[in-house]
């Protein structure tokens, strides 16, 4: 069976051009042409750009992209296993935005300190805690959205509870892609001790993940169902 660009473009309401995007970059089988000149595209071409549109709004399109080259290469367990990773770091994300609610609803910011007998956290207890890279949190200090005590002596850093809600509000915040505006105007609120409008936008940030979770099982629903037909065909 072979079907005409445009119809399949006008399935996946998507233009021709994108399905020629999707040949240039070689996430697709090799497209034969007629002699007319015009694309010859399969059932199994289908079942790719389906998979492709379906697995985009879940991972983006660079993971895609890098899913399907292993596909294409033969090295499905690879492809299985990027997935996966997308999925577990989707889940992180959804972790921290659940501590992140429980610290701007609840007063009992120092529950965040496992010992519960310091006032101060290192760098890599607040990592540790937090799940966050010390790195991540270095930058966002030199982004000037945080600012960490430091010891006179030594310049070690010195971590505040305030510290770990402000680092909580920005993994989270940044992960539903909240610009950095919002961000900074969301810390100053909290340091005034108005957390209204974070708890509402950390659950909107919830809600988002919860969405982005959805469409991610969808998208590996469509690979799975492309990974059966190949079997078939090949």
């Amino acid at each position: 069976m072979t079907v005409r660009p445009i119809d399949i473009a006008r399935k996946l309401k998507i233009s021709t051009t994108a399905l020629r995007h999707y040949e240039s970059w070689r996430i697709i089988p090799p497209v034969e042409r007629g002699a007319n000149g015009y694309r010859i595209y399969t059932e199994e071409h289908i079942a790719y750009f389906e998979c492709i549109r379906a697995m985009n709004e879940g991972f983006g399109m660079m993971l895609t992209k890098n899913v399907l080259w292993k596909v294409l290469d033969g090295r499905i367990n690879e492809a299985l296993w990027l997935m996966n990773e997308s999925q577990a770091s989707l889940h992180r994300d959804k972790t921290i935005a659940e501590k992140t609610i429980r610290a701007l609803e609840t007063d009992e910011i120092d529950l965040l300190n496992p010992s519960g007998k310091r006032k101060w956290m290192t760098i890599g207890e607040v990592s540790e805690e937090t799940t966050i890279p010390s790195s991540a949190i270095r930058h966002w200090e030199k982004m000037g959205l945080i600012t960490i005590h430091r010891d006179k002596e030594n310049g070690y850093r010195s971590f505040s509870p305030a510290n770990l809600r402000q680092i909580l509000i920005i993994r989270t915040f940044k992960s539903a892609i909240w610009s950095l505006e919002i961000i900074q105007q969301v810390i100053k609120e909290v340091d005034d001790n108005n957390v209204e409008n974070a708890i509402k936008i950390a659950r909107e940030s919830l809600q988002l993940l919860d969405q982005i979770n959805r469409s991610q099982l969808r998208g590996a629903h469509y690979l799975y169902m492309l990974l059966h037909l190949r079997d078939q065909i090949h």
